[in-house]
């Protein structure tokens, strides 16, 4: 071993200690805190909360909350783009869109309600998530005009992409 990398490892055990110790800095999380933040939806369902919504409603509040960012019929503008690519991901262009590319329709529900709208995140309701989804799927040619999602059809939907992913080895939550 060399004196330099001798000076290095000195160094790092003299230092460990104070890296273990509190900065004082936070407060530990209540039970209560932790289960407002507890909203992953698994990709097979579990955890869609009780709820829904239809195409119609959601054509409302996409036209309200998301069209100014993602375009009028999901074709993109600011944001990105959601509808159509259908077919194009093998190609040297691929479009990833909902209907081209998402693997799992009760995650769509899992990223609106967690991330959506982009300027106010989780200030949809249960049901105008439910809603928003059915219309994106409306849009992609998933689920017909007349659709209505709650947590066993959100769950019942198979994407187009679905069987082109690697399978996840870890179990569903």
């Amino acid at each position: 071993m060399r004196w330099h990398e001798l000076l290095v490892i000195g160094a790092t055990l003299l230092a460990g200690p104070a890296w273990s110790e509190p900065f004082g800095l936070g407060t530990p999380a209540t039970p209560e805190q932790v289960e407002a933040w507890d909203i992953s939806i698994g990709r097979n369902g579990e955890n869609l909360p009780e709820g829904d919504g239809t195409v119609a409603e959601g054509k409302v509040v996409y036209e309200e909350r998301c069209a100014a960012y993602h375009g009028e019929a999901g074709e993109g503008g600011i944001g990105d783009r959601l509808v159509g690519g259908q077919g194009t991901l093998a190609t040297d262009k691929p479009v990833k869109t909902v209907g081209s590319y998402w693997p799992y329709a009760p995650t769509l529900f899992d990223y609106i309600n967690r991330a959506m709208p982009m300027d106010a995140p989780q200030s949809l309701t249960v049901d105008e998530v439910y809603a928003v989804s059915a219309y994106l799927l409306f849009l992609n040619g998933i689920v017909p005009e007349d659709a209505r999602m709650d947590a066993p059809a959100l769950s019942a939907v198979v994407m187009p992409n679905r069987d082109n992913f690697v399978p996840d080895p870890r179990p569903d939550i």
